[in-house]
Parts: structure tokens; C-alpha cells; sequence
């Protein structure tokens, strides 16, 4: 079948996709008050929705009237047993394609909406918590529809950097893309310099390659701004002042991106295959497809359209009962069709473009983002009740490890609550978030707690293949192009622990460790 015959397909199964979660919103009603979350309560205790998709923020107003938060009521932990299905997902993520390629490629589908339909049935029957499913909804939808449109429309630019890969050249892209990623989001950067990096280095294109273009690009490089990076928006909207992360942030960023830089140098440089990629005379890049651009701008912009951000945008709802998406996810998904139907189609062809990634990265975080709500639920309840004796150090640790297996956006916000917790103030008030990053006004270490939380949460979401919505999506893009990618368990073995965890362990001493700073 001809790649542009499927598009139809595409949007069949991109409708299929969320089916059995959507029906959430019968099973029973949500009305729009219960949506919102449960109640603030004590600022040790407070109970934060869980969102993600990356720059997304649950529909629920950040601070909430007092007679709508008596009408809550406080969430249930679930039972650890139920964290299983979440990881019996993740082993077959990492052995299928290893050891039972043509079964798992065939059905992994059912596995994963099998699994995920488990613990959402748990949930609606059980613990009669529909909430935390209806969130889990939310943010499935607010992360394809990111996802999926930033994919459609950076696959409409063909852009060709008209030179042979070599080390230093491989160093200048990634470093561009890094620093592009602080302004179209760590999403549009991997999905618009993914391809040309690829064809720089042909002849030459190595497993490792496409694992540090996720390490830097998908991953570190988007720490500098809220745009950057899910978590860091996440902390915009809840009242982190927009440039408090540059400022904060740059001086861990720079010699952290430098240390990961030079370790792909080192082992670039002992590649000695030479790139065959044809040169043409003429300029040094070329890009063709450039309207594309347009649906790029339209879509990073729209993630702004927020009720948080601009009170004049309205609350989707059905009398009282609040819908799964808003107006962001509308435009997102009304550019998968436009950016498709009116890209230049030839640019679309020297793209190699295919559907098959996005069918891939849906299905399976259909499946992760209903069954990690029972572990972010003992996390939260975790963090929570352990604040007070929490250091510096271990909120780092704890949001960077559980960033690797977990979403990083809704781990993030979770510490984050529990930090604020600790110094007595709540991050459902955005005056309070705003203080709590202001040494002077909360405490002279609240900021500290603040930093360490949101590098952890941006840098190790690189860990893995799921820490963070791009890296799944490189690695389908690179296979789908016949390109070698690890597998899960080797991405993490081989070449997350032994490259990254020393360089971020490093970054703990440096500034968290509080034996140097």
C-alpha cells in the first residue's frame, strides 16, 4: 500500500486509539467540578491532578473556589499489586522486539489496551475513582494530539544540510537542535532535525547516533525554558515566573550539555566509516516544504491556549460534565489533517515519510498512560507523607528516577507539591509557586528544591525510551527509515546508565550533594 493511500487509516486508528478510554465520560458522568481534582487541603497533603502530554494542563483552574473544593473528595491509594500490569507493559516493550518480534509487532495493540482496560476497570468498579481515569484521559489526548501534529507537520519540511557527517559537524547539529528545542519544544526539534541528521551521516549512522540525538535534542538541550520541556511548562502554568528557569537553570545546563557533547565526540571520532552522503553544489542547507513552518508555529502557539493562561478561553463541557480535550487539542488535531493535506507532498516523499511511527507511539502510550496511574498515585501518596525528612539530594533522585519509567510531567508536579508541602505552601496558588521560587519570600533554600526537581525531571527523562513523549518517536522514525535503534533494555544498559548517570551523578555532587555548593 502506498504510504499516502493510508492517510485515511491513519486517522481510523487515530480515533480507535483512545476508544476505551473515552468512554470514561459514560461510565459514569464526571461532572466538571470532580475533573478538577481533589481537594488542595493541607499544603503537605495536597492533591494534584496528574497530567502530561508534553505542555498540558488539566482543565481544572489552579486555584479553586472553596465551596468547590469541599464538594471533593481525597483520592484513593490503589493497591501496590496494581503497579504490575504497568510493568508487565514495560518488560514486553523491551523483550518483544528481542525475542518474539512478529507476535509482539502484530498484537502488541491488544496487549496494551488489555492491560490498560484492566486498571481503568479497576479503577471505575473498585475503587470507584473515575477521576483519576478521566485525568489519565485528559492527558492521553492532550500528548497524541501534541505529538501527532508537531510529527505531520516537521515531516512536511525537508531540510538538507548539504555536507558529509564527521564528529564536529555532528556536534554543531546537535547543539543547534538543543538550543531550537528551548523555543518549538523538545517534540517539534527531534521531529525536525531527526531526518537530516540521519541523511548527514550516511554511510556512517550508528545505534549511538540516534541515541545521543535523543539524549541532547529530545531530552537536555529543551531545559532552558518553559516551551522546552513538558515539566518545566507544567511549573509555567502553576506560576514558575517564565524566565526563572533560565536563570537558574543555564549554568547546570551548559557544562551538563558539554560533558554529553564531548562523550559523543569521543566515540564519533573513533567511528572511521566516512559518510556518503552526495553533495550538490549550491547553498549549505536547503530547505524545501517551508509552509510547513506555518503549521509548526501554530501548533507550538497553541499550546498556550489554556484556561490557566488566558481566562477568555473557554472550558469544553456538556451541561456539567466536563469533554477530555479543550481548544489546544482541537487545533492540534485539526493540524494533523492540514499540515498533511497541504505539505509539499514531494518533500513529504525525500522525508521517507510513513504513519507507521505515530500508530506505533499511540498504541503503545495508550496502554502506559492507563497503567502508570496507580504508580504516580503511590508516588504522590509517597512524597506526600515523607516531605519533611526529604533533602535536596533525594527530591533530585527521586524525581530523576522515577522521570525515567514514569512520564516526567506528572512526576514532576508531584514532587513539586510535595516540596512546597515541606515549607508549608500549596501549589495549587500560583502566587505561592511564584514565591516558593523566590528565596527572599518563602525560604532561602525553596528554590534550591525547585531547581533540583526540574533539571532531574528534564534530564532523566532521557534515561529511557518513555521518560519523555519525543524519544519513542525518534526511535520509530529511525526504524521505520531502516535505521539501527537499541532496544529498550539496550538503550538503558549500554548506553543510558554507563553515559548519563555519571554525568548526572556529578551534577548531584556539584550542587546537590552539598559537599561542593
Amino acid at each position: 500500500m502506498h504510504r499516502y493511500s493510508i492517510h485515511s487509516l491513519f486517522f481510523h486508528r487515530l480515533i480507535l486509539v483512545p476508544a476505551f478510554l473515552l468512554a470514561l465520560i459514560l461510565l459514569p458522568p464526571v461532572s466538571a467540578e470532580a475533573a478538577g481534582g481533589g481537594p488542595a487541603g493541607p499544603p503537605a497533603q495536597a492533591e494534584v491532578s496528574r497530567f502530561t502530554g508534553p505542555d498540558v494542563l488539566p482543565d481544572a483552574p489552579a486555584q479553586e473556589a472553596p465551596e468547590a473544593q469541599e464538594e471533593h473528595h481525597e483520592e484513593p491509594v490503589p493497591p501496590f499489586w496494581l503497579v504490575l500490569p504497568f510493568v508487565a507493559l514495560l518488560l514486553m516493550i523491551a523483550t518483544g522486539p528481542l525475542f518474539y518480534a512478529h507476535h509482539w509487532h502484530h498484537h502488541y495493540p491488544k496487549y496494551t489496551v488489555g492491560l490498560g482496560a484492566l486498571v481503568t476497570l479497576y479503577y471505575l468498579f473498585v475503587l470507584h475513582s473515575p477521576t483519576s481515569m478521566m485525568h489519565a484521559l485528559q492527558e492521553y489526548l492532550s500528548f497524541i494530539a501534541l505529538v501527532a501534529s508537531l510529527f505531520i507537520a516537521a515531516s512536511g519540511i525537508f531540510l538538507k544540510v548539504n555536507a558529509r557527517g564527521t564528529p564536529l559537524a555532528n556536534v554543531a547539529l546537535l547543539s543547534v537542535g538543543a538550543v531550537i528545542a528551548n523555543l518549538i519544544a523538545t517534540t517539534g526539534a527531534a521531529m525536525l532535525f531527526i531526518r537530516p541528521y540521519m541523511r548527514l551521516n550516511q554511510g556512517r549512522l550508528k545505534a549511538y547516533h540516534i541515541v545521543f540525538f535523543i539524549f541532547i535534542v529530545a531530552n537536555v538541550g529543551g531545559a532552558l525554558t518553559p516551551i522546552g520541556d513538558p515539566p518545566l511548562f507544567l511549573g509555567f502554568l502553576r506560576g514558575v515566573p517564565f524566565f526563572w528557569t533560565f536563570t537558574h537553570v543555564w549554568y547546570i545546563w551548559v557544562p551538563t550539555m558539554l560533558a554529553i557533547l564531548a562523550i559523543f565526540f569521543v566515540i564519533d571520532t573513533r567511528n572511521k566509516a566516512e559518510s556518503i552522503t552526495p553533495i550538490e553544489p549550491g547553498k549549505t542547507i536547503v530547505v524545501q516544504g517551508s509552509r510547513s513552518f506555518l503549521f509548526v508555529l501554530v501548533i507550538v502557539v497553541s499550546v498556550f491556549i489554556d484556561p490557566n493562561v488566558f481566562g477568555w478561553v473557554p472550558r469544553l463541557q456538556i451541561e456539567s460534565v466536563s469533554l477530555p480535550f479543550g481548544i489546544r487539542e482541537i487545533i492540534m488535531f485539526s493540524m494533523c489533517y492540514l499540515a498533511f493535506k497541504f505539505c509539499d507532498k514531494d518533500a513529504l516523499e525525500k522525508n521517507e515519510f510513513s504513519f507507521e511511527p505515530i500508530r506505533e507511539v499511540g498504541w503503545l502510550f495508550l496502554g502506559i498512560f492507563a497503567c502508570m496511574v496507580p504508580a504516580l498515585a503511590l508516588i504522590s501518596d509517597f512524597a506526600n507523607r515523607n516531605a519533611d525528612v526529604l533533602t535536596t539530594g533525594m527530591f533530585y533522585w527521586g524525581t530523576g528516577s522515577l522521570s525515567s519509567v514514569l512520564d516526567n510531567a506528572p512526576t514532576y508536579l508531584n514532587f513539586l507539591a510535595a516540596a512546597m508541602g515541606k515549607f508549608g505552601v500549596d501549589v495549587n496558588i500560583p502566587a505561592e509557586v511564584a514565591d516558593f521560587a523566590n528565596p527572599q519570600l518563602v525560604h532561602p533554600e525553596s528554590w534550591l528544591y525547585l531547581q533540583a526537581i526540574s533539571v532531574a525531571a528534564v534530564f532523566f527523562g532521557a534515561m529511557t525510551y518513555i521518560g519523555n513523549a519525543p524519544n519513542f518517536m525518534v526511535k520509530a522514525i529511525a526504524e521505520a527509515n531502516n535505521v539501527d535503534a537499541p532496544s529498550f533494555g539496550g538503550y538503558l544498559v549500554k548506553y543510558a546508565i554507563p553515559i548519563l548517570l555519571p554525568v548526572y551523578f556529578v551534577v548531584w555532587v556539584v550542587f546537590y550533594s552539598g559537599w561542593i555548593l
